[in-house]
């Protein structure tokens, strides 16, 4: 008898187990936003974003380089986060670009970033943090 109780226990642990594991954690997303837009517009494509902290935010060389990436610090939710999301350097070949993870602490709130040769332009784009 004992060795039916053993073998139930057993069974019950892998049932319970075999739950456990199947719950996957929220996965940080990936996003890529265009510098320079498909129809040869000076814009970032998509204009707006909506990220959560953890997720990975690429821009990317589309058309009509040089371009970077600057947070307008005065017009967003948090100075601090926006100057660390910037890059000013300028990237120039098709397909260079700039990667950066949303801060796991960056306070939730609109960001607003444009691209330094073009912002004359228009060239400008933002960042939902939720």
């Amino acid at each position: 008898m004992s060795k039916r109780l053993i073998q139930a226990f057993f069974a019950v642990v892998l049932v319970l187990s075999s739950f456990a594991l199947s719950i996957a954690p929220a996965a940080a997303a990936d996003v890529t936003i265009k510098m320079g837009a498909d129809n040869g517009m000076l814009a970032f494509e998509p204009q707006t974003v909506q990220v959560s902290p953890g997720d990975t935010v690429h821009w990317v060389i589309n058309k009509l380089p040089p371009h970077n990436v600057v947070f307008d610090e005065a017009n967003s939710a948090d100075a601090g986060v926006a100057k660390q999301l910037s890059n000013s350097k300028l990237a120039y070949s098709a397909g260079d670009g700039y990667d950066v993870t949303i801060p796991s602490d960056a306070t939730p709130g609109t960001y607003s970033y444009f691209c330094t040769p073009h912002r004359g332009a228009g060239m400008m784009g933002k960042l939902v943090i939720n």
